[in-house]
């Protein structure tokens, strides 16, 4: 009898294991692909996390009107500056403001959306064509006040209302500018032949699948009766919590970040790299010492630090759903950092001094009154300010007669010793490269060579593509060789920056090598590789899998990313393709598109005009007017861009082929004065001398020359010619 109680017990027991395990094996399909559900499903299973979400910025990213959601006075307030008077007015339960509008003159209009929350809440007015357009009028939450936030470049500049920055253009244009991270699950929906948006979201704000994927997968896991989650999906949602800190943080970085737009379609759980372009250290947006100077949004700032190669997360400090610190003060640092919290290490008695992030996470304002901190983490360095101008957050709080960068330097000096921990610092080599020194390129190759003592202290990688980047510009052989040596780095933003900085030369002589990367797992190297192959040095393939590929690619970005045609950006790449592909009428029509999405654009019309040329498709009037355009926009540039040659080079050129030399030579003379170091300006200028019969000025143009590139074979002929020739004044 006991045994056959066994053997029952024994039959139940493998019977509630086969069946757990068939319950384990039944699974959702491989490539089972979840959709948006919506923040009320996830409600009743995370109140929690929903009261914490309830509030924060996320959830008042973006609101319809209403008297809880509208901050701003409406009751009448008046607003003016620069001579344009803006009214703030109710209509019944709707909000209204009159202001100037694209023709000049002022209308009322509705105010659709609320857009953020604090420290200012701005409002958005829907316009024709499906836009929706953002008044640069907006309201102080702190200081109860209307102001207005003018563009970094022109805060003392009365916008015309056509030109692009005016809140009726395309810098203040919601569908492109703001939208995708403001709402969640946004179909821009832009008909580039209609030039028109249709623009949806599947909520409002930033909600829960914004940062978790959409949820659909999910609720059906949990909703079904089974022990277990899905063994081939898990919990149905972006595996956020993983050992490594990258993919939560590659969650947070779309909307965190500086960046161009690869392909639409980002979900949570995605590589960054296969969506979006992330903005390197570039001039304007960055110091030459990677802090922060343009409002870039933490994520090429964080890249850098050695909190994120010690894998450090978001959530270590924010809170993932109501988004406040975890801690206040050096409580929060002092999670990781507890002794460090004390004057032996900040030298500070008063409150401020003595704040960790105020050494360490320095704040700059853009919007006016948005403070955002530098979330590179790094070690103050006046002696950097000393050598290369760049700021320090010792002199944001010393700024008395004498506490100048010397003064910072030696009282760090004092206090920590004449070694810095973070020597040898990537800014040198930076800033000669921005500069365009000679000694740039060997500088660059220390800084590839290094290897850091500790792996904290390694050269980050968004460093690296930056100094690659730079090399560009110089197109030696040692930049070359440089470029080659990073094009089987680990990261994509490394590889990227290395096959975008090879002379043509190289990418035709390594073409079998950089054909392989038009299959790299990562969009931004293979998008970097097509560039290579096909703009700057077409036709060199000759593996025909790698043709096949590479044509796959072009056809494949023309499909599928029409989304992205509302900017002229796209559409110039796309011109260039069909170019090199030997499309010229294709290639014209994109340059077209582009010219009709960004109208105040230089550099499509000449194109334009070159490639009508060329053809023969057009009559010279029409290739005449287009370069008259295209001088025009670069007069207007080099006004905007006082200390770059190159809107003044562009222009002499131009102004050469309408066959006005005498004011070619004036714009090249001014290019060159503005940058003396430029070989190519200078060779212009030199052959253009050379024509007019300048005899002295071109062999004083020559020695410049040769002083920059000494034995230079073009120097020499040109040389020859000139002195050959008799001298006309």
């Amino acid at each position: 009898m006991k045994s056959k109680r066994v053997l029952i017990a024994a039959a139940l027991a493998l019977l509630a294991l086969s069946w757990c395990f068939a319950d384990w094996y039944v699974a959702l399909p491989a490539d089972a692909v979840a959709t948006y559900v919506g923040r009320d499903r996830c409600v009743a299973c995370h109140q929690q996390e929903a009261q914490l979400f309830e509030g924060s910025h996320h959830d008042r990213a973006m609101e319809l009107p209403t008297d809880e959601s509208v901050l701003g006075d409406f009751d009448d307030a008046t607003f003016e500056r620069l001579g344009v008077v803006s009214k703030f007015f109710r209509k019944g339960k709707d909000f209204y403001v009159n202001t100037e509008g694209p023709d000049g003159e002022n209308h009322d209009y509705k105010i659709a959306y609320t857009f953020g929350y604090t420290p200012l809440q701005q409002y958005m007015v829907e316009m024709e064509g499906g836009r929706v357009q953002v008044l640069r009028v907006s309201w102080d939450t702190e200081q109860k006040k209307w102001f207005e936030v003018p563009p970094p470049d022109a805060v003392e500049l009365k916008l015309d209302p056509h030109d692009p920055l005016h809140w009726t253009g395309l810098a203040q244009n919601w569908n492109t500018m703001c939208a995708e991270c403001h709402s969640t699950d946004l179909k821009k929906n832009f008909d580039l032949k209609a030039n028109t948006y249709h623009t949806t979201y599947n909520e409002i704000d930033v909600s829960c699948e914004a940062c978790h994927g959409p949820g659909s997968m999910h609720v059906e896991l949990a909703e079904a009766n089974s022990l277990f989650w899905d063994r081939r999906h898990g919990y149905g949602l972006a595996k956020l919590k993983q050992e490594s800190n990258t993919a939560q943080i590659a969650a947070c970085a779309p909307c965190h970040s500086r960046r161009g737009v690869l392909a639409g379609g980002f979900d949570a759980g995605d590589d960054y790299f296969d969506h979006y372009d992330l903005a390197l250290l570039e001039p304007g947006l960055y110091h030459a010492d990677g802090q922060i100077e343009d409002e870039v949004y933490v994520y090429g700032s964080f890249l850098q630090s050695r909190m994120y190669h010690e894998n450090v997360k978001c959530s270590d400090c924010h809170d993932p759903h109501s988004l406040k610190l975890k801690y206040e003060g050096n409580a929060l640092c002092a999670q990781c950092h507890q002794k460090y919290d004390n004057k032996a290490h900040h030298f500070h008695s008063d409150p401020q001094g003595s704040l960790c992030v105020n050494c360490h996470m320095p704040q700059r304002h853009y919007m006016v009154n948005d403070g955002r901190r530098d979330h590179s983490f790094r070690i103050p360095r006046p002696d950097l300010s000393v050598e290369l101008g760049t700021p320090n957050a010792c002199n944001d709080c010393h700024t008395k007669d004498g506490e100048d960068a010397a003064w910072a330097a030696e009282a760090i000096k004092k206090w920590y010793g004449p070694k810095r921990p973070n020597d040898p610092h990537y800014a040198r080599a930076l800033d000669a490269a921005w500069k365009g020194r000679p000694d740039a390129v060997g500088k660059i190759s220390d800084l590839l060579a290094y290897e850091a003592p500790l792996p904290g202290r390694r050269t980050p990688d968004i460093v690296r593509a930056t100094a690659l980047r730079a090399l560009a510009n110089f197109q030696t052989p040692q930049s070359d060789d440089l470029c080659r040596e990073a094009l089987d780095h680990p990261s994509p933003l490394v590889r990227a920056a290395a096959v975008g900085s090879l002379s043509s030369e190289a990418v035709a002589s390594h073409a079998d090598d950089i054909g392989d990367m038009l299959s790299d797992e990562t969009r931004l190297v293979r998008n970097a590789a097509v560039d290579a192959l096909a703009i700057r040095a077409p036709n060199t393939l000759r593996k025909p899998q790698q043709i096949k590929k590479l044509k796959e690619l072009i056809d494949e970005y023309d499909e599928d990313t029409t989304v992205l045609f509302d900017r002229a950006g796209p559409n110039l790449r796309l011109a260039e393709l069909a170019r090199s592909q030997g499309d010229v009428r294709k290639s014209i029509a994109s340059l077209r598109d582009a010219i009709r999405m960004e109208p105040y654009l230089s550099g499509p019309r000449s194109e334009v005009a070159r490639l009508l040329e060329q053809s023969g498709q057009a009559d010279k009037q029409e290739i005449r007017e287009l370069r008259e355009e295209e001088v025009e926009l670069l007069e207007r540039d080099s006004e905007l861009l006082p200390e770059s040659g190159r809107p003044h080079y562009q222009r002499g050129m131009l102004l050469y082929l309408l066959g006005r030399n005498a004011d070619a030579v004036g714009a090249l003379e001014e290019a060159t004065r503005l940058e003396p170091q430029s070989f190519e300006y200078l060779t212009a200028l030199a052959l253009l001398y050379e024509q007019a019969g300048k005899k002295a000025e071109a062999i004083e143009t020559l020695r410049k020359m040769n002083a920059l590139r000494p034995n230079d074979p073009v120097v020499g002929n040109l040389l020859r010619r000139v002195q050959a020739m008799r001298d006309t004044e």
